[in-house]
């Protein structure tokens, strides 16, 4: 794919060199880490999204079911303390994508109907759960995992990078290919860690994992692309952004940029798709 191994690397480098001239500090070691730590939650929702768009879909969801995530697991914590409320994280997050996968491979059900109809769930269920109210007081131990460090890299970019090798050896595997797996399941949620448990967390990270994994070159439905190639998409994605928040421009012109990126990664994968 000339895309994903020589157009984005130079795009990457390009809007890297950019932001560097515009703001120095754009290349100190304190932004760099900025960057992975930025880039880790995105990563991992794009590593289950790059899955689901190899099939053919979308997950709508995963925004929300973070949040109900988010909640289930700090109200656990809170009571019960570190592991119990992690378990309880792990155990919602694969329920959800039990749920997901039954309505697409069992009820039949496109899976963009299948994750809108979760999207709307979760949400309300997270509010109900948290009261529309941060959840605190979480265990000091829980919290260094998004604030913490490994050596100087940011503990959130390590895991994100152990998942990504988890998720590239599985994909490997002919039985668990996305595209054999097409009309039987689809991703549902991913635990993500943060401060504090938010029912309306990460409402973009859906439109952002798609985007992501559309960038880096994954095609459609058509079996083409890669944990690789939305690794790179992550990067790409993060380090605008990062650079954008440098020279300050407004998060609301970021958002009206984020829409221009997910219109164009669509049409440049159907125009790719008509040349072939």
């Amino acid at each position: 794919m000339t895309w994903s191994r020589l157009g984005l690397p130079a795009v990457i480098v390009l809007i890297a060199l950019t932001f560097s001239v515009l703001n120095p500090n754009f290349y100190s070691a304190v932004n760099l880490r900025n960057v992975a730590r930025q880039s880790a939650i995105l990563s991992l929702t794009a590593c289950g999204q790059t899955m689901v768009v190899l099939s053919g879909g979308f997950d709508l969801s995963v925004g929300m079911v973070m949040g109900l995530i988010s909640v289930a697991d700090s109200l656990v914590m809170v009571e019960t303390g570190l592991w119990t409320g992690m378990l309880a994280g792990v155990l919602m997050g694969a329920g959800i994508g039990a749920i997901n996968g039954g309505m697409v491979a069992t009820m039949h059900l496109p899976p963009f109907i299948a994750t809108l109809a979760m999207l709307s769930a979760a949400r309300g269920l997270a509010l109900i759960l948290s009261g529309g109210l941060p959840i605190t007081d979480l265990p000091l131990a829980f919290r260094w995992l998004g604030a913490g460090q490994v050596l100087t890299l940011p503990l959130p970019a390590v895991i994100a990078a152990i998942a990504f090798v988890g998720c590239h050896l599985l994909m490997k595997k002919p039985a668990l290919r996305p595209v054999r797996l097409r009309d039987r399941w689809q991703r549902g949620g991913r635990d993500i860690r943060r401060r504090a448990g938010r029912a309306l967390q990460d409402q973009r990270v859906e439109l952002e994992s798609i985007a992501a994994t559309m960038i880096g070159g994954t095609t459609l439905g058509r079996g083409r692309g890669g944990i690789g190639n939305t690794l790179l998409g992550v990067l790409a994605m993060r380090i605008l952004t990062n650079g954008l928040n440098l020279v300050n421009v407004s998060t609301y012109y970021q958002m009206v940029a984020m829409g221009v990126i997910i219109a164009g990664a669509v049409y440049v994968d159907q125009w790719r798709h008509r040349e072939r």
